[in-house]
């Protein structure tokens, strides 16, 4: 059903407004809780971290963000795309020790909390939309093989030697040899079970979240199994006096063989966190039944705030999570607040439900993130990389790989220097097409450094309004490099157009699977939000890369042959962006980011 049918008309505000929507966000609070709980639980683990510090994380984030805002339905806490980097920052802090390290990523985590402050006061925010989706796909993707490898220790109930996807591969014909049988066989009966209660029939039936039935199950399954207790969770007795864990500045700072490792925690840290964060409430705005946009900067903000107050308190990262804010969504949840009351009924299980967390099995949780990674690399997911454009799945697997045999920095950096090179490679074919074979080198290449500089440069090169129409006109390549450009053109836009018509000139070489993600999304949500209509003048006449319906465009090629005019040589740097051809694109938009928790 789709819920923007039948929303209110009004609203629903955060702050002391939104308390009045209390109905609604006490029901959506109690439901996000039952899954919380499981995967804070199982995120901690898998980040090396005390399972307290998990539920820490979550009821921080729930106290704190709905005072903060950015918002509306996103659910904050713990997620599984940080946890391999949690994990390898606090093995490295700590010299392969994850006990002596965890006291040492607080620290790095409360630094984390503080550049993401400065950088939203000063709107960085705006800078993800530079990272293509096939990258920001690909760094998820790598995050889902890498939480399947680390979770296989606690799956079978056996520790490892090795802490490296490969080598962890390497390992499993041993490991199974000595793996714990209980352990094992009541893993594989969670995952099976997760995959039968994530099927949609199913999913429709059943009136408790899947995470939650599966932990019930491994609990029933640990006690006739007789599971050992080193099999399962441990939350200490007494969590005020030994469940919280304070940041240690002082080792940090004080070992100067940790300022690599601390530096290079903290840029990997801001930057999942930030791109993750950003899409996914990019992601949950456009499911949003009252159409609410969030505030990028704000959000940032908040995560700041959140990560700092977490680590103070023992907790981890904290971003938006994507598969606890459609619950919320699904629940009937109107406001941040829905974080609050999530908080508070994680409180009331801490304290009252202690000791039947405690009889949870690890590899109970560990088929539950194993399903999570599954979910985040799944053969679905590259099929549908693939069928947008061979390019696309060229950045998809470069940056999987690199991440994999390396880090995610070096995988991110890997794709986006793909990317600049496909677009170099695009636009050098437009330049042989414009100038024909008559030219000299000299004269394409002096072309081609421009070109590529306006790879970079605003693709808007003129604007005219009149009556109630707006005219946007581009005349230079669109890729996500030049991204912030075209998403502050589009905001910029009178919100009393009745018609706006964005003109391709002959000069936009290309346009990319994020810039038409851009450019679809605006148009879809501005019919359905005042009912502007928005034309993309020119945009059937570009060639598409493949026959899905975002792939990425490139100008048409030209069969002349000749050299063309001085005045029309330079059009591509200060063109006015008049030669357009009157087509008007009818394409849909077809997928989001994909975002996990």
């Amino acid at each position: 059903m789709d819920m923007s049918l039948t929303a209110p008309l009004e609203k629903p505000q955060n702050g002391i407004a939104g308390l009045k929507e209390w109905r609604y966000d006490i029901v959506a609070g109690l439901m996000v809780s039952l899954t919380s709980l499981p995967f804070s639980l199982a995120i901690a683990i898998a980040s090396g971290a005390p399972p307290i510090a998990g539920l820490m994380s979550a009821i921080i984030a729930g106290l704190i963000f709905p005072l903060l805002g950015g918002a509306y339905v996103t659910i904050s806490g713990p997620a599984a795309g940080l946890a391999p980097a949690l994990f390898a920052t606090m093995y490295a802090l700590g010299h392969k020790n994850l006990e002596t390290g965890y006291p040492l990523l607080l620290a790095v985590i409360c630094m984390v909390g503080a550049i993401q402050v400065v950088l939203s006061l000063l709107g960085a925010a705006k800078l993800s939309a530079a990272f293509p989706v096939a990258v920001v796909e690909g760094m998820l993707a790598s995050i889902g093989l890498i939480i399947i490898a680390k979770e296989l220790p606690h799956f079978v109930g056996h520790d490892f030697k090795s802490h490296a996807f490969f080598g962890i591969i390497r390992e499993v014909p041993e490991e199974l040899r000595v793996m714990d049988p209980k352990s094992f066989g009541l893993g594989i009966i969670c995952l099976v079970l997760m995959f039968v209660l994530s099927m949609e029939k199913v999913r429709k039936r059943l009136h408790m979240p899947a995470p939650l039935t599966v932990v019930v199950v491994g609990i029933i399954l640990g006690k006739v199994l007789g599971i050992d207790a080193h099999h399962m969770i441990s939350i200490p007795g007494n969590i005020l006096k030994h469940g919280i864990v304070f940041p240690d500045f002082r080792g940090l700072f004080g070992d100067p063989s940790l300022i690599g490792v601390m530096i290079t925690g903290v840029l990997t840290l801001v930057l999942i966190d930030g791109v993750e964060s950003l899409a996914t409430i990019k992601a949950i705005d456009k499911v949003d039944p009252f159409r609410r946009k969030s505030d990028p900067d704000r959000t940032l903000l908040a995560m700041g705030i959140s990560n700092m107050c977490s680590s103070l308190g023992g907790g981890l990262t904290i971003i938006p999570g994507g598969v606890k804010s459609k619950l919320c969504i699904v629940s009937g949840g109107r406001t941040l607040w829905a974080n609050f009351y999530n908080a508070l009924f994680l409180i009331a299980f801490l304290f009252i439900g202690k000791d039947l967390i405690n009889l949870i099995p690890y590899s109970a949780l560990a088929a539950i993130l194993i399903f999570t990674g599954y979910r985040m690399c799944e053969p679905k997911l590259w099929f549908h990389i693939a069928h947008i454009g061979p390019e696309q799945l060229l950045m998809y697997v470069v940056t999987i790989a690199f991440t994999l045999w390396h880090d995610l920095l070096i995988g991110i950096f890997a794709g986006m220097v793909v990317k600049l090179l496909l677009n170099i490679m695009f636009t050098r074919q437009h330049i042989w097409s414009r100038f024909g074979k008559t030219s000299g080198p000299l004269e394409v290449g002096r072309y081609g450094i421009t070109h590529l500089a306006q790879l970079f440069r605003n693709p808007v090169v003129n604007r005219e309004t009149q009556n109630d129409t707006y005219d946007l006109y581009f005349d230079r390549p669109l890729v996500c490099f030049n991204s912030i450009h075209l998403n502050r053109e589009l905001e910029r836009i009178p919100v009393e157009a009745k018609t706006v018509r964005l003109h391709l000139g002959e000069n936009v070489a290309m346009i990319d699977h994020t810039s038409l993600d851009t450019l679809f999304h605006f148009r879809d949500e501005a019919a359905s939000g005042n009912g502007m209509h928005v034309e993309i003048v020119g945009l059937d006449q570009m060639r598409k890369r493949s026959h899905a319906e975002k792939a990425m465009r490139l100008a048409p090629l030209s069969t002349s042959g000749v050299t063309l005019p001085p005045a029309l040589s330079t059009l591509g740097a200060n063109g006015n962006g008049n030669g357009h051809l009157h087509v008007v694109s009818t394409e849909d938009s077809l997928s989001d980011v994909q975002s996990v928790d």
